[in-house]
């Protein structure tokens, strides 16, 4: 008996990782009918508190970019055939949203995301992110591998 998926997040940062993640989700959200994609976009607010104080127009513009990056990945989900998109924008720490807050939010029962970053500081600070949600995450996850030589 195959596992069915119903509900699957994918959390995207514009990042090459992350698109690999989201072409994944799509074809896993493909072979589960019915089952929604949940975009997931978290605006790591620790990135600019400190720049805030100076420029209040940083989380506007943040929030406007986390739309545009989610909007399209929407439109190409619905491309390939998946009607049920739901779009995510959260605030906070990316670990500890997608892993205690959101998996709840949306009841998710997968996890898609992308495995490292390109230098040993991506690779830091973006494994770390996979490795807490794998650690952490009481539903399956899939950690998508970018491959190493791109066509």
């Amino acid at each position: 008996m195959t596992n069915h998926y119903k509900s699957i997040i994918v959390a995207v940062d514009g990042s090459k990782e992350a698109e690999y993640a989201f072409k994944k989700s799509i074809e896993v959200a493909q072979r589960n009918k019915d089952a929604k994609l949940n975009l997931v976009n978290v605006i790591d607010t620790r990135s600019f508190a400190a720049i805030e104080a100076y420029d209040r127009s940083i989380a506007e513009r943040a929030q406007k970019y986390s739309e545009e990056l989610l909007d399209g990945y929407k439109k190409q989900a619905e491309d390939a055939g998946i009607s049920n998109v739901n779009i995510v924008i959260e605030y906070g720490s990316p670990k500890t949203i997608i892993t205690k807050e959101l998996s709840k939010i949306v009841d998710a029962d997968l996890i898609v995301c992308g495995a490292t970053g390109l230098n040993a500081v991506e690779r830091f600070l973006i494994g770390s992110v996979s490795e807490a949600i794998v650690r952490s995450s009481k539903c399956d996850v899939l950690v998508v591998r970018t491959p190493a030589v791109e066509e």
